[in-house]
């Protein structure tokens, strides 16, 4: 199977590797995969292995992980983080947060506890964010929240009535968007950083319609998400994977939820 999006472009590959090594993964209820040739010690023929294939359930299972402890440490955060350390943290764990992540969505195994870490580290960032701008902004967290996973149940249903699908296409160019979102955004921090103010996140009408852009496409890349989840439990990937694809889509939820927090607060920087 040929994936495209990047944190779960690994997918594939990873089922050919395992087939290749000589596992076959067990049927959807329980049944041996088909037999192959398996070393044996002295002369007598060894059984075959066999591997627990990835369901849709698992990855609700450790999605729903992930958001708990994301949502635990972003309590944390934001209760014993103090006011002066706020900028600190957000930013060390916004570097930690990328730099894990880049590292999970490039490895070639699953690795549990390094997608927990990445979603501690996150709900770190998303408290200490949430913090910030509820301080600013009373009641803007409890509205971001509520769009976001509003945005997700209804993409959920959305992509299994078959109203959106997953073309070629339709691939192609959510990912050359994400691509290029993620692009403009790593340039316009690097200016920031030099106090060049490109209006992407000032508020302008400009902020408020690149706000919008990213919003739609953090929504639409949960169909490659969906997509690639039923492909990947289809060709029998290893269970274990069930936590790259939840990885998967805690990013599209966290940045989601932060370009919603984002463009709510255009809306209500006139109030104070």
């Amino acid at each position: 199977m040929k994936t495209s999006n990047p944190v779960l472009a690994r997918l594939g590959q990873a089922a050919e590797r395992e087939r290749s090594a000589g596992y076959a993964p067990t049927g959807p209820y329980g049944q041996p995969g088909i037999p192959q040739q398996y070393p044996s010690q002295a002369g007598y023929p060894a059984a075959p292995p066999t591997v627990a294939p990835m369901t849709v359930d698992d990855v609700v299972v450790k999605t729903v992980a992930l958001l708990g402890v994301l949502g635990i440490t972003a309590a944390a955060a934001w209760v014993l983080v103090p006011d002066a350390l706020l900028g600190l943290v957000w930013g060390g764990a916004a570097v930690v947060g990328l730099v894990l992540g880049l590292i999970i969505s490039f490895s070639r195994m699953a690795n549990p506890a390094l997608v927990i870490a990445y979603a501690v580290v996150e709900g770190v960032f998303v408290g200490i964010v949430s913090k910030a701008f509820e301080t600013f902004y009373d009641g803007i967290v409890l509205q971001a929240s509520v769009a976001s996973f509003g945005i997700f149940f209804v993409m959920t249903i959305i992509y299994k009535a078959k109203i959106i699908r997953a073309t070629p296409v339709f691939v192609k160019v959510v990912t050359s968007a994400i691509v290029g979102l993620a692009a403009v955004m790593l340039i316009n921090l690097v200016l920031a950083l030099f106090g060049i103010n490109t209006g992407l996140r000032d508020g302008s009408p400009l902020a408020i319609g690149f706000s919008l852009v990213c919003i739609v496409v953090a929504s639409l890349s949960f169909v490659l998400s969906f997509k690639e989840i039923e492909d990947g439990v289809r060709m029998g990937l290893p269970q274990r994977y069930s936590w790259v694809a939840a990885f998967g889509i805690l990013v599209s939820l966290v940045w989601l939820y932060i370009e919603i927090l984002r463009l709510l607060s255009y809306f209500q920087g006139d109030d104070d």
